[in-house]
C-alpha cells in the first residue's frame, strides 16, 4: 500500500506529464474551440499542480531546488542570446 508521500509524488508526476501533453496538443490544434477548451483544462490542471506542490512542500514531501543566482540567470540569458 502506498503511503501519502508516494501518492502525492505520483499525482504530481502524472499531472506534470499531462501538462506536457496538453502543451503539445494545444500547439498542434487548428480548431479554435478545441484549442480554447484544452487551454482551459491545462490552466485548471496547472493550478491543481501548484496547489498540490505547495501541500507537498509544506509536509516535507518535496524540497525545491535552491533559487538560481543572478549570475546563473545572466549566463542562461547570454547562452540563449536573449540579452
Amino acid at each position: 500500500m502506498l503511503n501519502e508521500k508516494a501518492l502525492v509524488n505520483d499525482a504530481l508526476s502524472m499531472i506534470n506529464s499531462s501538462l506536457t501533453n496538453y502543451a503539445n496538443a494545444i500547439a498542434q490544434c487548428t480548431n479554435a474551440q478545441l484549442r480554447s477548451t484544452l487551454q482551459q483544462i491545462r490552466n485548471s490542471d496547472e493550478q491543481f499542480q501548484y496547489d498540490l506542490y505547495k501541500i507537498a512542500e509544506q509536509k516535507g514531501y518535496y524540497k525545491s531546488a535552491k533559487p538560481a543566482s543572478p549570475q546563473d540567470i545572466q549566463q542562461v540569458k547570454t547562452d540563449l542570446g536573449t540579452f
